[in-house]
């Protein structure tokens, strides 16, 4: 058997391992896993791997591919702690935000392009793939990386300012303390919008249950002028550049002492909503119980 059949039989066999871990039942997404190298976004080997064990990273003992088929973040610029995300939190938020092919996903937080590509092969040719990615080593690495996939362009910039088309499916990797006005104006109508928010606690991360007080994901559906939300997973990630203010941070911090993030239904755009409604509140928004 060559080299690259063995490596095709141990990524089907990691897309299942993950879709396990993820508890999700998705064929397009698990797909999506088994057809894109991860060796094609992630650098040179050998690889800093991140090992929940010692909370460090450790390299792997070779440059062989195989190592890189785990459920481990990768090193990518491990001086800043940015990484090639977990990948059955992927899963998990990927299946959730639904993209379809020939819709239209913008990937705020590219990284080096692993996930974008992923979105890309689920959106297939009839669709494409906006990547933002605010540092510019990154997002010069995303370029290159990205170049065989022709339904993906690549931006450098603020993810919470640059402009793009309507958007089906709105995926932001990184942890923001409000919601862009930019990204909920740019949902299409039925349009997805996986929206991380975390305390400063929230890149931290630590024992499950601080993780659990610090970082949630929701999921934002537009309905027309209104927004369906719904709380989809805990989170710890990476600060996203832009998406982050001292006092959003500071009342996002009190509702998650207060608890209650898993009953949100509502995103409003509106500044009349009752105290008692609101899980919480900024700027002319809130996330709300109804």
């Amino acid at each position: 058997m060559d080299r690259q059949a063995e490596l095709r039989i141990i990524r089907a066999a990691y897309a299942k391992q993950i879709m396990a871990a993820a508890a999700v039942s998705d064929t397009r997404v698990a797909a999506a896993f088994a057809a894109i190298p991860r060796e094609d976004f992630v650098g040179p080997g050998p690889w800093m791997m991140l090992r929940w064990w010692t909370r460090d990273y450790v390299p792997t003992p070779d440059a062989d591919p195989v190592y890189l088929y785990t459920n481990d973040l990768v090193a990518l610029l491990p001086g800043r702690s940015l990484n090639n995300g977990q990948p059955s939190l992927h899963a998990h938020l990927i299946h959730q935000a639904s993209p379809a092919a020939g819709d239209h996903v913008v990937h705020v937080g590219t990284g080096t392009g692993y996930y974008t590509a992923l979105l890309a092969h689920l959106v297939g040719p009839t669709g494409r793939v906006t990547g933002i990615e605010y540092d510019p080593e990154l997002a010069a690495r995303a370029r290159v990386n990205l170049a065989p996939c022709r339904n993906v362009e690549i931006i450098e910039g603020d993810g919470t300012r640059v402009a793009f088309d309507s958007a089906d499916v709105i995926y932001v990797n990184a942890g923001c303390t409000r919601p862009a006005a930019r990204w909920l104006d740019g949902l299409a109508d039925g349009g997805r919008l996986i929206l991380p928010l975390t305390s400063d606690q929230g890149f931290k991360g630590g024992a499950p249950e601080q993780v659990a007080r610090s970082g949630a994901v929701f999921r934002i559906r537009r309905e027309g002028a209104g927004y369906q939300a719904s709380w989809i997973s805990p989170v710890a990630i990476i600060p996203c550049d832009g998406g982050r203010d001292e006092p959003s941070e500071k009342a996002l911090a009190e509702a998650f002492a207060r608890g209650g993030w898993q009953k949100v239904t509502r995103l409003h755009r509106d500044a009349d909503i009752p105290d008692e409604r609101c899980w919480l509140r900024g700027d002319s928004w809130c996330l709300a119980y109804s």
